[in-house]
């Protein structure tokens, strides 16, 4: 291993993950809005940053499905649900760009999907961009599939609805679902 290897692969065993709480919302929105600008270079979004409010962080933190990345004690990534159909519904994850490549995101994911499975969901859903190569295909690599047209249930079909809304491209916009074996 090189030195620029070992150098991320001992940054990535410094990193844990554990729960985040309230007094961690300021710090998960700033991870969010350095993501947001991984997300304009790709294309996937446009205009101005912007992140969760604390209506969203609560309402993952209240659901139980609130995890971060943490370097000591300061958040350097994030990942939060809430239930949907019986489903953990993936609302955000992010990873800050200078964190970005390192196994992260496929952590928190982790967490999240063991918590839902530890809790006897049926499986997780998710809305994201299909053509940002760190998108659809990094949740596809997880065992997520798409779901399309009359396929995509009405709940995910409604959140893809006020994602248009809020400006984001329905073209690159997709829903993926995926199924815990029984």
């Amino acid at each position: 291993m090189g030195a620029t290897e070992n150098a991320a692969a001992s940054a990535e065993a410094d990193v844990r993950v554990a729960p985040a709480g309230k007094e961690h919302f300021a710090a998960l929105r700033a991870v969010e809005l350095a993501a947001f600008e991984t997300l304009r270079r790709a294309g996937a979004v446009y205009g101005e940053p912007a992140a969760s409010s604390d209506v969203e962080l609560q309402a993952y933190l209240d659901a139980g499905f609130l995890v971060a990345a943490f370097d000591g004690a300061k958040p350097v990534g994030y990942a939060g649900g809430t239930l949907l159909e019986g489903r953990l519904h993936v609302g955000e994850m992010d990873v800050h760009p200078d964190w970005q490549r390192r196994g992260i995101g496929r952590r928190l994911m982790q967490a999240l999907l063991a918590q839902a499975m530890s809790r006897g969901l049926c499986g997780a859903s998710l809305t994201t961009d299909r053509l940002a190569p760190f998108n659809a295909p990094f949740y596809a690599n997880l065992g997520f599939r798409m779901v399309e047209g009359a396929a995509v249930p009405e709940r995910l079909g409604q959140i893809l609805d006020s994602e248009r809304l809020k400006g984001l491209d329905p073209a690159r916009r997709c829903a993926m679902l995926l199924d815990f074996a029984g």
